[in-house]
């Protein structure tokens, strides 16, 4: 007989989140084309036109672009250039807007479902979203080591004679194992705690793949603590 034990419900605010991750992906990709064309137009432009192309596009470099007006004598080519350029500048700041906003979301909803995930160092809106997104719900991984199979963090075995090390593994959610990187660049560069392990590390022998992999199977360890503790269910 099939089992009548329920499934967890699906949750209005976890849903939410997951549609903002998708939204934000695509976002990004749109944007990042669309930097990537603009940069290609205006390298083959005039050397103004190069200029622009090897500056950030920041919000300054943007409204320059939009600002610019064309020259008498002006051909059909530089014409059609200069309008594109405009058109693509216009459309990367309104994609930086809404990736801001997009942010701002994701923030306020998992600050709502999962209170105080955000103050865990080197969780922001974006990394805290796909954790949630990624855990789900009490159960669904039974155990820290599970969450961390889940993470793709778990030590797989590269053992050979007498050597015994262990290797990163490239299996599980992508996603979550880039939020867990994304939480260990930012304790690499500022974490106290981190930068003690990182010595002893590299003065047993270890090397920086080896040492990043066991720091995020410690931030897995830590993070499914945390989203157990607080998250609303």
């Amino acid at each position: 007989m099939p089992s009548t034990k329920a499934l967890p419900r699906s949750d209005g605010d976890r849903e939410a989140i997951r549609i903002l991750l998708g939204a934000r992906h695509e976002l990004t990709v749109t944007r990042t084309a669309q930097i990537n064309r603009l940069r290609a137009l205006l390298l083959t432009g005039t050397d103004e036109d190069r200029q622009w192309a090897r500056a950030s596009m920041c919000e300054r470099t943007l409204s320059a672009i939009r600002r610019r007006r064309g020259r008498t004598g002006d051909d059909a080519e530089a014409q059609v250039r200069r309008q594109e350029a405009r058109r693509l500048a216009i459309a990367i700041g309104e994609g930086t807007r809404a990736l801001a906003a997009n942010k701002q979301q994701l923030a306020r909803l998992v600050e709502t479902f999962a209170p105080g995930l955000q103050d865990v160092l080197g969780v922001g809106p974006v990394s805290g979203g796909q954790l949630v997104a990624s855990w789900s719900h009490h159960g669904r991984c039974r155990h820290e080591a599970a969450f961390a199979a889940l993470a793709g963090v778990s030590p797989v075995p590269a053992s050979s004679g007498r050597t015994h090390r262990h290797r990163l593994n490239r299996g599980g959610d992508r996603q979550l194992n880039r939020a867990l990187h994304d939480i260990l660049l930012t304790r690499w560069r500022m974490c106290p705690r981190t930068h003690a392990y990182i010595s002893a590390s590299r003065a047993r022998g270890k090397s920086d793949p080896e040492i990043r992999r066991c720091l995020k199977r410690y931030i897995a360890r830590e993070l499914f603590r945390v989203l157990n503790a607080c998250a609303a269910h």
